[in-house]
C-alpha cells in the first residue's frame, strides 16, 4: 500500500518503524507535503515466505524505480525504518539522496543492553516482565504486540501531544520474522559493516528520553558514515513529531536540512 502526500517538489520517501506497524508516519507526510512530493509506503506484511531484510530492501528499491525514475529521492526512516533506510542505501548507494534517521534502532549488543537497562528502570519488572503479563492476557499475537506497544507509550514518549499518534494494522509475524533476520545479519557481522558503502549525507535525529541510546548508536555508525550529522533534543522521546516541545523544531530541522542537501546535489 502506498500513500501519497503532496503533488510536487523533491521526492521524499517515509519508511515506517515496527517492523510490522505501518501508518505512524502519516502525520509527517501531511506536514511535509507542502515542501516535498512525499511517498509513504506500508511495508510488506507476513505471507507464504518468511520476511527478510533483503525482501524489504528489494521492495523499497522497486518503489524508487517505479515512482522516482531518474531521481535520487531523500529517505526518512523512523526506528526500524531508520535501520531499513541504511540497509537499502548500502545495497543501492547510487539510488538515493540524503538520509534522515529518526530514533534509529540498535546495531550492536552493547546498545541493546543499554536500552534494556533503561526500560528496566522505567518499567516495573522490566520489559520481559511486561511482555510476560501481556502474553498471559492475549492469545492473538497481533493483539499482544499492540498491547505491548500501548504499554510502552509512557516510557518511549516524553510529553506527547494527545491524539497525535497514528497507526495501521499491526503484523506481529512480520515484526518477528524481520527483526530475527536483522539480528542474524548483525551477529554474522554484515551490519553495520555494510554501511561503509553509503555515500549519502546522513542526519540522525534523536530524543534524549528515547530508550534507544542515540549517542551510542551514533558512535557506532560514525566510522562507517563520514557524512553523518547528529541532533538530539533533551525533552523528547522516540517520536519527535509527536512531542509537544519539539514538534515544530523537528519539522523545521527536517525541512532546512533536506533543502540544503537537495540543493547541493
Amino acid at each position: 500500500m502506498l500513500h501519497r502526500h503532496g503533488p510536487s517538489g523533491p521526492p521524499l520517501i517515509l519508511v515506517h518503524g515496527g517492523p510490522g506497524a505501518p501508518g505512524s508516519l502519516a502525520p509527517v507526510g501531511r506536514e511535509l507535503a507542502g515542501d516535498f512530493r512525499v511517498l509513504e509506503p506500508w511495508q510488506r506484511g507476513s505471507g507464504e515466505e518468511p520476511l527478510t531484510v533483503a525482501r524489504h530492501v528489494a521492495d523499497l528499491q522497486e518503489l524508487i524505480e517505479t515512482e522516482c525514475p531518474g531521481e535520487r529521492p531523500a529517505l526518512l526512516g523512523a526506528s526500524w525504518g531508520g535501520m531499513l533506510v541504511l540497509a537499502h542505501a548500502a545495497a543501492y548507494p547510487e539510488a538515493v539522496g540524503p538520509l534522515i534517521l529518526v530514533g534509529c534502532g540498535t546495531f550492536d549488543t552493547a546498545a541493546r543492553a543499554r536500552m534494556k537497562r533503561v526500560l528496566a528502570e522505567r518499567l516495573e519488572g522490566g520489559s520481559e516482565g511486561l511482555k510476560a503479563r501481556i502474553d498471559a492476557e492475549h492469545d492473538d499475537p497481533d493483539l499482544r504486540l499492540t498491547a505491548y506497544a500501548d504499554a510502552l507509550e509512557s516510557v518511549y514518549q516524553f510529553d506527547p501531544i494527545p491524539g497525535a499518534g497514528e497507526s495501521g494494522p499491526v503484523d506481529a509475524r512480520a515484526h518477528a520474522e524481520t527483526w530475527s533476520d536483522m539480528i542474524r545479519l548483525q551477529e554474522e557481522g554484515f551490519y553495520p559493516a555494510a554501511f561503509s558503502a553509503i555515500g549519502s549525507p546522513v542526519l540522525m535525529l534523536h530524543g534524549a528520553y528515547d530508550p534507544h541510546p542515540g549517542a551510542m548508536i551514533r558512535d557506532g555508525l560514525r566510522p562507517l558514515l563520514p557524512r553523518l550529522d547528529y541532533r538530539e533534543w533533551e525533552r523528547c522521546g522516540h517520536e519527535p513529531w509527536r512531542e509537544r516541545e519539539v514538534r515544530d523544531e523537528f519539522y523545521e530541522c527536517v525541512r532546512s536540512w533536506l533543502h540544503d542537501e537537495v540543493n547541493h546535489e
